[in-house]
């Protein structure tokens, strides 16, 4: 693997982990959807570098896939919230 590949993935892994952070920390439900959203939006681009190293091109489609799954899931808490529902703040 190219050294580009391999630092890219190991800084996608460190956010990752920040982001997982932020998301059991998050002082409100609010912040904990923005960190579920971060969260997988680098996982949508962890899945891409590694559809790229390996030239599997159908990891891409995984890749699209996750990414219309995780907006629908905001979306879907943003409603809940616009609505009314539980709040931290």
């Amino acid at each position: 693997m190219s050294i580009v590949i391999l630092l890219s993935l190991a800084v996608m892994a460190l956010a990752l982990c920040l982001a997982f952070v932020r998301l059991f920390r998050g002082p409100s439900l609010p912040d904990r959807v923005v960190a579920l959203e971060l969260f997988s939006s680098i996982l949508v681009g962890f899945i891409g570098v590694i559809a790229i190293a390996t030239d599997v091109p159908s990891l891409l489609d995984v890749s699209i896939v996750m990414a219309l799954m995780a907006f629908m899931a905001t979306i879907g808490f943003a409603r809940f919230l616009e609505r009314g529902g539980q709040r931290d703040d």
